[in-house]
C-alpha cells in the first residue's frame, strides 16, 4: 500500500524542515521542492528520521511553468499529493514605499502569489475529483496590515491571504481544506541566535517543530469543522496589531 504524499514548496532548515519530520512521523512520503538540492537537505535528512521517503524536486516559484513541472514530477514519482503546504517567503527588504521599485514589486508578488497560485492550480483538480484535499500556506501578520518599513512583504502576504480566502471560498464544497496560517513571531532558528547574539531568548521565538504540530492539527480537523485563518505565536509575543 502507497503512502500517502506531502508536497512542501519552500523546505528550508526551519520550519519546512520540522514539517517534513512531522509528516513523514505520521506516514507521509515528502516530495521536498525548492531551488537547489542544498536547500531541502535537512528536511530530507528529517524525513529519514521520521521514517518517511522524500524525494527533491527543484522549481524556482518565481516561474509558474516551473513549479507545475515539479508538481507534476511529484505525481508522477509519489503518487496523488494529499496536502501541499506553500512554505514561501517573499522579499523583506526594508524601504520606505516610493523606493520600491516596480521589479521588487513584480518579484515579491511572483514569489508571494502567482508561485502560490501555481502550486494549487497544480493539485486542485486532482483533489477536486477525489472531494479531499489540503492547501496551506504560511503566511505572516503583514497578511492584515501594510507597513511603512516593508511594504514589499506587506504586499505579497496581503496577496498570499487574499488567494488563499478566494480558493477556500470557492473549492471547501468540494471538500478541500484550505488554510492560512499567520506566524506573528520569529521562528527559533540557527540563523536567529546569530541574529540576537546576546539578546537570544528561545522563550521568545517559536519552536518549529511546535508550529508543525499546529499545522498537522489542522490537518485533522473533521470537515465540519475547519479553520480557514490560523495565527499562531509563542506565550511570550508582544502583539504586534
Amino acid at each position: 500500500m502507497t503512502k500517502p504524499v506531502c508536497a512542501i514548496i519552500g523546505a528550508g532548515e526551519g520550519l519546512g524542515r520540522a514539517l517534513a519530520l512531522k509528516f513523514a512521523s505520521n506516514g507521509f512520503d515528502l516530495g521536498l521542492v525548492s531551488r537547489t538540492r542544498d536547500g531541502c537537505d535537512a528536511a530530507i535528512q528529517a524525513a529519514a528520521e521520521g521514517s518517511g521517503h522524500a524525494c527533491f524536486f527543484s522549481a524556482d516559484v518565481a516561474q509558474p511553468d516551473s513549479v507545475e513541472s515539479a508538481i507534476a514530477d511529484i505525481r508522477t514519482t509519489l503518487g496523488e499529493i494529499r496536502i501541499l503546504i506553500y512554505n514561501v517567503r517573499g522579499s523583506f527588504v526594508s524601504c520606505e514605499p516610493l523606493d520600491m521599485t516596480y521589479e521588487a514589486l513584480e518579484q515579491v508578488y511572483r514569489e508571494e502569489v502567482i508561485g502560490a497560485f501555481a502550486a494549487a492550480k497544480s493539485v486542485l483538480p486532482s483533489m477536486i475529483d477525489q472531494n479531499a484535499g489540503s492547501i496551506f500556506f504560511s503566511s505572516a501578520t503583514a497578511a492584515f496590515r501594510g507597513s511603512a518599513d516593508f511594504p514589499l512583504y506587506a504586499i505579497g502576504k496581503f496577496g498570499l491571504r487574499a488567494l488563499s480566502q478566494s480558493l477556500a471560498k470557492a473549492y471547501a464544497h468540494h471538500g478541500i481544506h484550505i488554510a492560512h496560517f499567520r506566524l506573528d513571531c520569529n521562528l527559533d532558528v540557527p540563523v536567529m541566535e546569530k541574529l540576537y547574539g546576546a539578546q537570544y531568548d528561545s522563550e521568545k521565538l517559536a519552536d518549529p517543530e511546535g508550529v508543525a504540530e499546529s499545522y498537522w492539527l489542522t490537518f485533522k480537523q473533521p470537515k465540519s469543522a475547519w479553520s480557514n485563518e490560523i495565527e499562531l505565536r509563542p506565550h511570550t509575543e508582544r502583539w504586534t496589531y
